[in-house]
C-alpha cells in the first residue's frame, strides 16, 4: 500500500493517499473528542517521516510520544489492517526529538524577546492598544540605543529606564504614561508565574534543528510536550504562531517542491484564533498563505471547523474529517460547514455521514493534480506502525539522552544585553554624581579637603590655631528675665533715693 511520493492514509472504496507534491497546500483534521484525531495525526506524521519529510507537532495529551517506539501487536490493529487490505503493515519506531518549553519532558525551547517581537508579545500579555504602543516604543528605544532584548529582565529594565526618563522618551517617541508601564510590568509578572521565564532567553531555537533527517533519510519527528503548557493556553498559541512566523521569515523561497521541507501540525488550533485582535489575524492569514512557498505545510487540528476563520479555512486543501455531534444549533452549523467544504460523493450524503462515523473512520479529501480536491471518501484510517499511546518516563529519558541536539540546548546562556548595559549606565551615573559632590565640597572647603580620605581633622595641624567665637543664644530663660527685672527695679529705687538726698541737702544749705 506504500507508494513513493505519497502518504497512505486509509481505504474507502479505494486507497486514500496524500500527494507529497501538494502536501504544502496545508490541511485540516477535525472531529469531536474521542473520534480519532490524534491517531490520524500520528499516522500522517509516520507517513511524512517515512518519505523523508521532517515533522513538528504538539503533544497535548501525551499520546503522540508513542511515535518514538515500535508498535506492539494488538488484535484490533491487526484486524483493522486486514480489513482495509494493508498488506505492508509493519511495526516500527520513527526518529524523534522531544521538546518542552519548561525543559522537563524534552529539550528546552527558547526564544529571545527580540525574536518574539512587539505584536506577539502584546498578544501574549493581552495588552490594550495603548500598552502595545509602549511595547513598540520599548523595542524602538532598545534598537536605537544598541541594546539587546533577550529575556524578561531585559524588557523590565528597558521599561524601568523609560519610566525614569519618560520626559525625554516621550519627546522622542511619543507619550508614555506611568500607568501603562505599570500595567505591562504586572503582565510580565503573570507571564513569569506561568513559566514564560524559562522560554525567553538563549540559546534560542535554530529552526534548522526542526528540519533534520536521520542516517536512513527518514524525517525526524519533533514532538513538543504540551500537556503542562496547555495550562497556559495563550503562551501555547503564541509560541506556535511565533515558530510558524520564524519558519516564514527564515526559510528561502522554493516554490512547489516535490515534497515539503517541513510539515507543521497545530493542535488545539482554536486557541490561536480565540479573541485574537485584527492585527494578529492579519498576520496569521499572511503566514498561512505565503509559508507554503517556503516548502512548509501547515495542518490545523481542532474539534470544529468553525474554529478556523474563513480566510484561513479557504487555504486548507487536504481534509480529514472525523465524526461531529449535532446536538446544538452551533454543532449543526458546524456539520453543515464541514459537509459543504467537501467535493460531494454521489454514493452518500456527506452531511448525514459526518454524524454517523465510527471511531477511526473519517471523511477524507486530498488535493489531486492541479490542486483539485478529490471526491470525498468514507475512509477507514490505517493503524499506526508506532506505539498507540504514550511511552514510559524511562523510555523518554533514554531518547532524550541520545538526541542529536542534547548538547545544544540543555545549558542556558546569558549574554551581555539591555539589563547589563543599563546597570553599567546607572553605576556610571552614580560615580559621576559622587565625583561632582566631591568637587563641590572641595570648592567649599579649599585646602581643608583631602581627596583621598575626606577631612583629615577638623583643622589641619599646620594651620595657626585660633579660638572661634561660639555663638550664644540671646534668648533668656524665665528665671533670668525675672532676676534682671528685679535688679533693674532695685537700681532704679536706689537711684531715686540718692537723687532726693542730694537735692534735700542743697535746699538746707540755702
Amino acid at each position: 500500500m506504500f507508494v513513493d511520493g505519497k502518504v497512505y492514509l486509509g481505504t474507502s472504496t479505494q486507497a486514500e493517499y496524500l500527494d507529497l507534491k501538494l502536501a504544502n497546500r496545508h490541511g485540516l483534521i477535525t472531529g469531536a473528542t474521542g473520534t480519532g484525531k490524534t491517531v490520524s495525526l500520528q499516522i500522517m506524521a509516520e507517513g511524512f517521516s517515512r518519505a523523508g519529510v521532517p515533522v513538528f507537532c504538539a503533544d497535548v495529551k501525551g499520546d503522540l510520544s508513542g511515535v518514538a517506539v515500535s508498535g506492539e501487536t494488538k488484535d484490533f490493529l491487526e484486524e483493522r489492517a486486514q480489513n482495509i487490505g494493508f498488506d505492508d503493515y509493519v511495526y516500527e519506531a520513527f526518529p524523534t526529538i522531544f521538546w518542552d518549553l519548561f525543559g522537563r519532558q524534552g529539550h528546552p525551547i527558547r526564544a529571545t524577546i527580540s525574536d518574539m517581537g512587539p505584536l506577539l508579545l502584546a498578544r501574549l500579555m493581552d495588552l490594550t492598544e495603548v500598552q502595545e504602543g509602549v511595547i513598540n516604543i520599548a523595542f524602538a528605544y532598545a534598537d536605537d540605543e544598541g541594546m539587546l532584548l533577550l529575556d524578561l529582565k531585559d524588557l523590565r529594565a528597558i521599561l524601568a529606564d523609560i519610566d525614569e526618563n519618560s520626559d525625554i522618551i516621550s519627546r522622542r517617541y511619543g507619550r508614555v504614561s506611568r500607568a501603562s508601564i505599570g500595567a505591562i510590568q504586572r503582565s510580565l509578572l503573570v507571564l513569569e508565574q506561568q513559566g514564560a521565564e524559562n522560554f525567553f532567553g538563549e540559546r534560542a531555537l535554530d529552526i534548522r534543528d526542526l528540519m533534520r533527517t536521520d542516517k536512513d533519510g527518514r524525517g525526524v519527528v519533533s514532538v513538543l510536550a504540551a500537556d503542562e503548557l496547555m495550562q497556559s493556553p495563550r503562551l501555547y498559541a503564541t509560541f506556535l504562531l511565533w515558530l510558524l512566523s520564524e519558519l516564514f521569515e527564515e526559510l528561502p523561497e522554493v516554490g512547489n517542491p516535490d515534497k515539503p521541507h517541513l510539515v507543521f501540525f497545530f493542535d488545539e488550533a482554536h486557541l490561536l484564533f480565540d479573541d485574537a485582535p485584527d492585527a494578529l489575524m492579519d498576520k496569521v492569514e499572511q503566514v498561512v498563505k505565503l509559508v507554503r512557498s517556503k516548502g512548509v505545510g501547515v495542518y490545523f487540528v481542532t474539534q470544529n471547523p468553525l474554529d478556523i476563520p474563513d480566510p484561513v479555512l479557504a487555504q486548507l486543501g487536504n481534509r480529514v474529517q472525523h465524526a461531529l455531534r449535532a446536538y446544538t444549533p452551533r454543532e449543526q452549523r458546524a456539520v453543515k460547514t464541514a459537509a459543504d467544504t467537501f467535493r460531494p460523493n454521489p454514493a452518500f450524503d456527506t452531511k448525514e455521514v459526518i454524524t454517523q462515523l465510527g471511531v477511526g473512520e473519517a471523511l477524507v479529501s486530498t488535493l489531486e493534480k492541479k490542486g483539485v480536491p478529490s471526491i470525498v471518501g468514507r475512509t477507514m484510517m490505517r493503524p499506526p506502525s508506532s506505539r498507540l499511546g504514550p511511552i514510559t518516563p524511562d523510555e523518554r529519558k533514554q531518547i532524550i539522552a541520545n538526541s542529536p541536539v542534547a548538547a545544544l540546548y540543555d545549558q542556558t546562556m546569558d549574554r551581555d544585553s539591555a539589563y547589563e548595559e543599563l546597570q553599567r549606565r546607572a553605576e556610571a551615573k552614580l560615580r559621576e554624581e559622587e565625583l561632582q559632590l566631591e568637587r563641590e565640597q572641595k570648592d567649599d572647603f579649599g585646602d581643608l579637603w583631602d581627596t583621598r580620605t575626606g577631612y583629615r581633622d577638623k583643622y589641619r595641624d599646620d594651620r595657626p590655631k585660633t579660638k572661634r567665637k561660639t555663638s550664644q543664644s540671646r534668648r533668656q530663660t524665665p528665671t533670668e528675665a525675672a532676676v534682671k527685672t528685679f535688679a533693674r527695679t532695685v537700681a532704679r529705687q536706689l537711684g531715686n533715693q540718692l537723687v532726693r538726698g542730694i537735692l534735700g541737702s542743697l535746699k538746707r544749705g540755702r
